[in-house]
């Protein structure tokens, strides 16, 4: 009886805490929050047109479509769902690869945005104009944004929106830094725009130039952690053109060795990957 009213006290306490907490709000600002997450991740890939619903719809009409075939061709069902289930992260992967590169590439020509940022300034235009003029004749992955700067200026004449339209546009925690560098230079005004923009500039080139150092050092973990993982899946898809042995896995003891394999290749290529890779800037100044 004690051990009892000691649990039903502890339930009611943990309650009690929950919904002080207001654990409700949290999961649905989570919930909204990786929705937004899956849309940052479209727009830097360069998907804006399509929805999180939509990659959604994707993702399980790809995996549905591999597990047929795979089951159709092995003649087992666990093997067809255990290859679905990959094929179903499929476009993830591809729109996070892409949103990545996205990144890398971006990363790579902001420093020459800023040094002609810095050479307009210094040649007599007006913040706003130089960046418009980026639009115009700066890197081709940078034009559209700054070409959407441009009009928003132009038909309001307020800096700080199309500045704010522009971070939005560019999804890009290196751009969120220019973008309020330049407010502030403009809000505060004085002559060392110049100097600002040629020492942001050189801080760019700087970490661009560390980062690329520890991503080529440590490229080699990932990629042994993608070929450990992607290896005894391949043994399983040649296995599944023998129908004898492929069979063996339609027993319940086959299928719980593919699910705990799956697991234990999930899980083991998630530590590699996390270990191994770089984190991300955040956008700390969206």
């Amino acid at each position: 009886m004690g051990a009892l009213a000691g649990m039903l006290l502890g339930c009611g306490l943990l309650l009690i805490w929950l919904a002080l907490s207001g654990s409700a709000s949290i999961a649905e600002r989570s919930r909204w929050s990786l929705r937004d997450r899956v849309a940052l991740m479209l727009r830097r890939a360069g998907a804006d047109q399509v929805t999180p619903v939509a990659l959604l719809g994707l993702c399980g009409g790809v995996g549905a479509t591999v597990g047929g075939a795979m089951m159709a061709l092995s003649g087992v069902g666990t093997v067809g769902a255990a290859f679905g289930a990959f094929a179903a992260y499929g476009p993830v992967a591809l729109m996070r690869g892409r949103a990545r590169r996205a990144l890398r590439e971006r990363a790579e020509v902001w420093p020459d945005v800023v040094d002609d940022l810095a050479s307009g300034v210094r040649a007599g235009l007006s913040l706003a104009e130089a960046l418009t003029r980026v639009g115009e004749r700066g890197p081709v992955q940078l034009r559209p944004a700054f070409t959407g700067f441009g009009h928003q200026y132009q038909r309001t004449g307020r800096f700080g929106d199309a500045l704010d339209e522009l971070k939005a546009e560019l999804a890009d925690p290196v751009g969120d830094r220019v973008a309020e560098a330049l407010r502030i230079a403009r809000d505060v005004g004085g002559g060392d725009l110049g100097a600002l923009l040629r020492s942001l500039s050189s801080f760019l080139r700087a970490d661009l130039r560390t980062r690329s150092e520890l991503e080529s050092r440590q490229a080699w973990t990932v990629n042994a952690a993608r070929l450990a993982v992607a290896a005894p899946w391949v043994v399983l898809l040649l296995m599944s053109f023998q129908r004898d042995v492929i069979g063996r896995y339609a027993s319940l003891g086959g299928a719980v060795v593919l699910l705990g394999g799956a697991g234990v290749c999930f899980i083991a290529y998630q530590l590699m990957v996390r270990i191994g890779r770089l984190p991300l800037e955040q956008r700390v100044l969206a």
